[in-house]
């Protein structure tokens, strides 16, 4: 796996993205970690005031590459067979960006009261530690 993918597992809507994603993929490219599972997230220096911000999504093989937020989710899109087509186009639009980034932003932050809250973390079985464990 070449990415981790850092999603709220506590959230209907990012845990069914991140099982789309799962059906997808098959944990190819991607492997996945809660934003609950703080142990492994220290691993990558990320901390539960980064998650704030959205997603993470981080290259594996150079760490130092990270993206976040609507960022993240079109990186995600690019890395998917077809997707740097869609993903490039709806770049290209103007002022298409800034809107997605609005409206990204605006789910983030009533996710809960927009799509629920789980009463249980859901942890990927392409977790990135290994453990699958929060």
């Amino acid at each position: 796996m070449d990415y981790h993918v850092i999603y709220d597992g506590n959230c209907n809507l990012c845990v069914t993205l991140v099982q789309l994603l799962e059906k997808l993929d098959q944990g190819q490219l991607f492997s996945y970690t809660p934003m609950q599972d703080e142990q492994t997230l220290s691993q990558w220096g990320v901390t539960s005031e980064d998650c704030e911000m959205g997603m993470i999504l981080i290259d594996a093989n150079a760490p130092e590459n990270r993206w976040q937020g609507s960022d993240a989710a079109e990186e995600i899109g690019r890395l998917l067979p077809m997707g740097k087509v869609f993903v490039d186009a709806y770049r290209a639009l103007p002022g298409v960006k800034q809107m997605g980034d609005k409206v990204y932003a605006q789910i983030r932050d009533n996710r809960y009261n927009l799509f629920g809250k789980r009463t249980t973390t859901y942890t990927s079985s392409f977790c990135s530690d290994g453990n699958c464990k929060v």
